[in-house]
This record gives C-alpha cells, structure tokens and sequence, in this order.
C-alpha cells in the first residue's frame, strides 16, 4: 500500500529523513515556511497516525523518528482530487444544516 502525503506532511517528512529524528522545534526551524509549534505537531501526529514515524519521549519533549518508507516506494503527494474530497468532507461537517435540528 502506497501512503500519499499533503504537500506539508511531505515538507515535514523530508525533514525527517534529512535529519534521522528531531523534536518538534528542529523540524520547525528546518521548514521553509514559518508555521506554529502548534502546527508543525499536528502534522507529526497525523504522520504518527498514518505510520511513517514514531515518537519517543526525551526528557520534556518528544522526538520523532520516521519509520521509512517501504522498500521499493515512494513518498507521493496527495493528488489534487483527493485534496478537494478531503476539503469538500470538511465543508459537508462545518454545515449545521446537515445536523438535527430536534431529536
């Protein structure tokens, strides 16, 4: 199974793989766009989720690991479609019409 990536989970990967592991500030402070700490653990937890990294514990922060792509793969980014379905299931969630109103 081949696992895509947006674009920033494929910016925080790279940095990753260049660096072995790092907490959530080195990767920070490698990325090119300045994102909030807030952020940039967000898309290491979704990472974690997804299965390309892991955590481990360091005192008071934690350091993230990747666990590497599979032999023979390659990292592929999200295509513009399933970007759009992803947004398009967000906007459907954010529409309170969509909810009950009684139950």
């Amino acid at each position: 199974m081949r696992i895509a990536f947006t674009d920033r989970e494929l910016d925080v990967m790279s940095v990753l793989w260049d660096l072995g592991d790092a907490t959530v500030a080195e990767v920070r402070e490698r990325l090119a766009d300045k994102l909030a700490y807030t952020t940039v653990l967000t898309v290491l937890r979704t990472l974690e989720h997804k299965g390309t990294s892991s955590t481990a514990g360091e005192g008071r922060a934690h350091r993230y690991h990747t666990a590497g792509p599979a032999r023979g793969s390659r990292p592929q980014r999200a295509t513009p479609a399933r970007r759009q379905s992803v947004s398009g299931a967000r906007r459907a969630l954010d529409d309170p019409s969509r909810f009950a109103t009684r139950v």
